[in-house]
């Protein structure tokens, strides 16, 4: 399993209208690193991953920046060897590219029966303190909730009440939850359409299926491009989809369909995309 997927990224609402746009160089590398990089446990040339990320349309400057940027916070760590750069990732990027893998080839394969619970949460921090807010929506916003109303948070998961509660003590913010089946007042499927941008994932699903139910790969130059923007479009749905049991989803959910083109597509695709890494690997270790 391979695969980057947690960064700087606000995972609020603005931040996944924000998502849809270009990638970036940064973006693209940690992708090629947790694909490519990771796997093999052995530091990249600059010349190779400078023309990985050409092969994604990002100019050389681009990808130096990328470099040096993802070094500056802990990610990467450059060995010299006379005038040239081999870069290996940290403890902490290994940890990070992990983490990011575990989420990501999950996603979307595990559909657990819902016992029809829901954890609450409620917890109120002041505007003044922008940072911590911040702080709070993007964890909990990882964690898979959705926020209704100010103050207030749900998930139809109250298996997350531990990982909801350890952000909650880390953060040191004042909250209380409670878990439990929905009531008699309000409408859940409501409570959904106002939690969560669902017409935004459905979207963006469809265009993933668009985008890569029609693409055919016949070199392993063309199977490697193919591979990074595979990977680059589906590990930001952890972020978008909250990954709702069937109950509360439409019939006509494109999730499941979208998860399957993903590992289908990915299995297909990976013996060529990797031959083609090691090509670059060779052609800049052979660089004078």
């Amino acid at each position: 399993m391979r695969l980057w997927c947690h960064g700087d990224v606000d995972v609020g609402a603005g931040a996944r209208r924000r998502e849809t746009g270009a990638a970036s160089a940064r973006s693209l590398l940690l992708t090629v690193l947790g694909e490519f990089v990771r796997p093999r446990e052995a530091p990249a040339w600059t010349g190779a991953l400078v023309a990985a990320l050409g092969k994604v349309d990002v100019e050389e400057k681009a990808a130096r920046q990328a470099l040096s940027r993802t070094a500056a916070e802990g990610l990467l760590t450059a060995e010299r060897d006379g005038r040239r750069v081999r870069w290996a990732l940290t403890p902490a990027g290994e940890r990070l590219l992990a983490q990011g893998a575990d989420r990501i080839y999950g996603f979307g394969r595990r559909v657990d029966a819902w016992d029809g619970r829901w954890l609450v949460l409620a917890v109120s921090v002041p505007e003044t303190q922008r940072q911590l807010r911040h702080r709070l929506r993007t964890r909990l916003t990882w964690a898979g909730l959705g926020s209704p109303m100010p103050g207030l948070w749900v998930t139809p998961d109250a298996e997350k009440e531990k990982e909801v509660a350890a952000a909650i003590e880390e953060l040191g913010v004042e909250a209380f939850s409670f878990t439990g089946p929905f009531g008699q007042v309000g409408d859940q499927q409501r409570v959904v359409e106002q939690a969560w941008a669902l017409a935004d994932v459905e979207g963006r699903y469809l265009a993933f299926l668009d985008a890569f139910s029609v693409v055919e790969v016949e070199t392993p130059a063309l199977a490697f491009r193919e591979q990074v923007r595979l990977v680059q479009e589906w590990r930001r749905f952890p972020f978008l989809d909250p990954a709702l049991p069937s109950e509360l989803l439409p019939t006509t959910w494109p999730g499941p369909a979208a998860a399957e083109l993903f590992h289908l597509k990915h299995e297909s695709w990976h013996d060529q995309a990797q031959a083609h890494w090691a090509t670059l690997c060779a052609a800049a270790a052979a660089r004078i």
